[in-house]
């Protein structure tokens, strides 16, 4: 088999010693450890799941990538570290990346080119977007060994910037920047919804019909759920609290303040500034109210942080449906949500969730739809395989440094593909637990 041995290396002597190095090492991978994302997609069945979404306009008998194949190699890219086509112009020859997409790791039948990668990319329907948006809810749904007694369903948007001329890119003032808009459903860490938006809109735009979407699908799995919508004051709209009240979903929802709650909570704040200057110490008091604003259909109650710090007062308020004290509701339950900022950090800087760098919106989307499938894939890991151990919390930046990006020399029998892992990673036991975690006996 021919190396290719490419240009000689030179660096710095050590103990008159030259130091040298070529690219002749043979068939060598630095994702050794990216097997264990294929052990949790044969688990899941998610690439396979959500190439059966996506119908292929091309002669068969001249398809030599199917779609099944496409998306492994993009998704298993993404999750090692991989974020653009470019990348694909060596990476379809990596041993690895092969037998990740299920292909023999044989030099002479290289994985799909970055040009091929990319037509697929650009031909994607939106009808294929919305089948492969519910593989993700039916993922969730899976998750879970039984039924839940109760789900909070959090809500978030988030900046996606950009810097070309992409279809639907606008500029938005609050982020200063020409962006998109993509909206994000978790419950906990797991993913439901990753949907991309203009973001010329109002922040809460469709989240209420997703949310009857989210809804109708999991009370059809597990009627007797009790489900919880959560979200910051850009998706307080009365229509949505209308139909979280119609339909027996709890809501606790972020209310941005105007003149006329500011003097209905005034004499909350006037305490707890009186009391900061007679103390000299930080005032935290909780109270509730009942608030309707002109547009609303009814009143509902609003719950009232009170706080006052050395910088000034800090109050907060909250629109719910839920019993409880105002203290239990804000403490226990709404502020939890600032978690779901961690996993959209993880999908947008772990994950490049924001490499929307196609010119076709559709084609973005489907972009967003790709890292979220590695998130789902790395998600699974870190809650199956990593429980109990000291990567448990760990993020997809930290799980790709130490369990992923592992040197190995594959060999390729008639009977065995053997890869001979470096003999200094310093992650063994862990790698050999997950691996019986992780591969049926």
């Amino acid at each position: 088999m021919t190396e290719c041995n490419g240009s000689m290396l030179t660096f710095s002597s050590l103990s008159g010693r030259k130091i040298v190095s070529d690219f002749a090492g043979g068939r060598l991978t630095s994702d050794a450890g990216g097997l264990l994302l294929r052990e949790v997609d044969r688990r899941l069945g998610l690439t396979a799941a959500l190439a059966g979404c996506i119908a292929d306009p091309r002669d068969p008998e001249k398809v030599i990538h199917g779609v099944q194949t496409l998306l492994a190699q993009r998704i298993c890219g993404i999750a090692l570290g991989y974020e653009d086509l470019n990348d694909h112009d060596t990476l379809r020859t990596d041993p690895l990346m092969q037998i990740l997409a299920d292909q023999p790791p044989k030099e002479e039948l290289p994985l799909a080119s970055p040009s091929t990668l990319c037509r697929f990319e650009n031909r994607i329907t939106r009808q294929s977007l919305v089948r492969m948006s519910e593989v993700l809810v039916d993922q969730f749904i899976a998750s879970f060994k039984r039924p839940p007694r109760q789900i909070i369903l959090d809500f978030d948007a988030t900046d996606d910037r950009v810097h070309g001329d992409q279809e639907g890119r606008f500029f938005h003032g609050y982020y200063d920047a020409y962006c998109f808009l993509p909206l994000y459903v978790f419950c906990g860490e797991r993913l439901l919804c990753a949907y991309l938006r203009p973001s010329n809109i109002d922040p809460a735009l469709h989240s209420r019909a997703i949310l009857h979407l989210l809804v109708k699908r999991i009370r059809r799995e597990w009627p007797k759920v009790r489900i919880i919508f959560r979200a910051d004051s850009g998706f307080c709209r009365w229509k949505t609290l209308k139909y979280c009240d119609d339909n027996d979903i709890g809501y606790v929802v972020g209310l941005a303040r105007n003149e006329v709650l500011r003097r209905l909570v005034l004499p909350f704040t006037a305490l707890a500034h009186s009391r900061f200057v007679l103390t000299g110490r930080k005032q935290r008091n909780f109270h509730e109210v009942y608030y309707a604003a002109k547009t609303w259909d009814r009143e509902r109650r609003v719950i009232v942080k009170a706080e006052h710090l050395p910088k000034g007062a800090n109050t907060r308020l909250v629109v719910t449906n839920l019993k409880g004290a105002p203290k239990q509701i804000y403490d226990g339950l709404y502020t939890q949500r600032g978690d779901m900022e961690n996993r959209i950090k993880e999908q947008q800087l772990g994950l490049f969730a924001d490499r929307t760098s196609c010119h076709r919106f559709i084609a973005n989307q489907l972009r967003l739809l790709l890292a979220s499938a590695a998130y789902v894939l790395i998600e699974h890991l870190r809650r199956e395989g990593l429980r109990g151990t000291e990567l448990a919390k760990a993020q997809v930046d930290t799980i790709r440094l130490k369990l992923f990006k592992v040197a190995a020399r594959v060999r390729v029998s008639v009977r065995r593909i053997v890869l001979h892992l470096a003999s200094s990673y310093p992650y063994q036991p862990l790698l050999d637990r997950l691996t019986r975690r992780l591969v049926p006996s």
